[in-house]
């Protein structure tokens, strides 16, 4: 859809949203917590052209793979491996803004952070406020700017989400020019804590999420956004935009919520949820798996992100089991999110216990959930130096989490063969990582001019961090496999996105493989 014919088709659906949450409805929301382990999911994103992935036969004359030894072998790489779909996360910015530090630029700070050299993404997380301050056009703030153009010098994506209200920020979420035409609402019950902060003396509240002007700026604040950043090689994802605080989906402490009814909720924020689906069509959305405190749908929004196959988000790792539960079991192909703020450095902060440190803990417990991010931020402190100064003592922990996180997908076993006047090879793969693929992984073969002679896909999330994942790629004539380049790519929302081996054997400059025979034949 243009530019210009989205916005108007979101400004048109608002007034029909507003008046549809707004009337009476039955009590109670479609979608509740559910055990992820043996969910039907479907059959999860679509496969253009899938590859025969066996079973194979080497022997006898109905082999489809007559012959097929062992030619060649590799084995798991001990480097980093900066693949799209996963990795640590240098945050700019989290809840307060980007580091502003004393006597150091703002270019200099932001550029400590995005040069972490453990580091392969970057995550900032502005105010709406700070990102649009009138109808129809986006007025990024500086230090979006920076980052942008730093995280392009230094190799890496920046995943964001824009925050529809932000508790640590004394200004409301809104743009000014909606605080005229969208009332708030004040949230009952009180957050009890050191007044010294914002969150513990403003005097929270939530905006008619589902008035006619809401509505309209919130698609049009998604246009203008996709406009320049639906599939730009600049962003690895964004964050789906929730109800109430960081837009998270939840207000906790504060319960309940001011719709009609629940399900008037859920089918408000499921809208939502589809004019961000509508938008980015080729970039990840990432949906929070918060539990459903406040009654707003949550649940009824993590179904339809995973089944249009995006991903999920968790803002801690020591939370609520349901929380463990979700990342823990669930598909293969949806990549898992993990933001949880890092201690310093300082004796009095690392939390020691039985000889671990508090960040060990959370690395550790980030790996067993199967994550393909994990963040690097201090909660409400971020810079470089906070980082480093655990780092410098414990590189150890950080850097064992950037060698498993993710997917490390690698070719383990090549079997050549020959058959019906052509030449094929069954590839065997291997994942070293932690997660699944969070997409569907593309093969393909070329010859020494770049000719493609077969290409094809795996099934969505394959290989999985255990087993070897086999898949046959054929072609005609009488071209030999030895100097092949094996080429893989991840493809997720129609966007292909190269991937570098994660084997110890050299690579090409492009992270391909070039076959040869390493292995003898019995």
């Amino acid at each position: 859809m243009p530019d210009l014919k989205r916005r108007d088709f979101f400004k048109a659906g608002a007034a029909g949203l507003a008046a549809a949450s707004l009337a009476p409805q039955a009590r109670g929301a479609d979608y509740l917590e559910h055990l992820w382990d043996g969910y039907d999911w479907g059959g999860g994103p679509r496969v253009a052209d899938r590859l025969n992935q066996g079973p194979f036969t080497n022997y006898g004359a109905d082999a489809n793979a007559p012959g097929g030894e062992v030619g060649m072998a590799t084995s798991p790489s001990r480097d980093i491996v900066p693949n799209y779909g996963m990795g640590l996360t240098a945050y700019v910015s989290g809840d307060t803004g980007p580091p502003r530090l004393p006597g150091q630029s703002l270019e200099k700070s932001i550029e400590d952070i995005v040069k972490l050299p453990f580091t392969q993404k970057v995550y900032i997380r502005p105010n709406w406020r700070e990102v649009q301050t009138r109808p129809g056009k986006l007025d990024l703030p500086d230090w979006w700017r920076i980052t942008f153009d730093l995280a392009r010098q230094y190799g890496k994506r920046v995943g964001f989400r824009i925050m529809l209200e932000n508790p640590d920020f004394a200004a409301p979420g809104m743009p000014d020019f909606l605080m005229e035409k969208v009332p708030y609402v004040p949230l009952k019950g009180s957050w009890k804590g050191d007044t010294s902060q914002v969150r513990y003396r403003k005097k929270h509240a939530m905006p008619r999420y589902d008035h006619p002007a809401y509505q309209a700026a919130f698609g049009e604040l998604n246009a203008l956004l996709a406009d320049q950043y639906n599939g730009s090689p600049d962003i690895e994802y964004m964050d789906t935009m929730m109800y109430g605080f960081w837009g998270e989906g939840h207000t906790w402490p504060f319960e309940g919520n001011y719709f009609p009814s629940n399900l008037a909720a859920e089918q408000t924020w499921l809208k939502m949820l589809e004019t961000q689906l509508g938008c980015w069509t080729r970039t990840p959305l990432v949906t929070n798996t918060q539990p459903d405190f406040n009654n707003v749908g949550n649940a009824a929004m993590l179904d339809r992100s995973v089944r249009s196959g995006n991903w999920i988000r968790s803002d801690t790792i020591f939370i609520e089991t349901t929380q463990i539960e979700a990342l823990s079991n669930r598909p293969a192909w949806a990549a898992a999110v993990s933001e949880v703020p890092m201690t310093t450095g300082d004796a009095d902060q690392l939390g020691i216990i039985d000889g671990v440190t508090q960040n060990e803990e959370i690395a550790a417990h980030v790996l067993a959930v199967g994550a393909n991010y994990w963040s690097i931020w201090n909660w409400h402190n971020e810079s470089a130096a906070h980082v480093l100064s655990y780092y410098d003592k414990y590189p150890e922990v950080i850097d064992h989490a950037a060698r498993r996180i993710g997917y490390r997908v690698y070719p383990a076993f090549i079997w050549p063969f020959a058959r019906d006047g052509g030449h094929g090879v069954v590839v065997g793969l291997a994942n070293d990582g932690v997660a699944g693929v969070p997409g569907v992984l593309r093969l393909t073969l070329k010859d020494e001019k770049g000719v493609t002679l077969a290409s094809g896909c795996l099934d969505p999330g394959f290989p999985k961090p255990t087993g070897i994942r086999q898949a046959m790629l054929v072609w005609p004539g009488d071209q030999d496999w030895i100097g092949l380049q094996l080429i893989a790519e991840l493809e997720v929302k129609g966007q292909r996105h190269p991937v570098r081996w994660a084997c110890r054997q050299a690579l090409n400059q492009n992270g391909s493989l070039t076959l040869r025979r390493n292995q003898r034949g019995s």
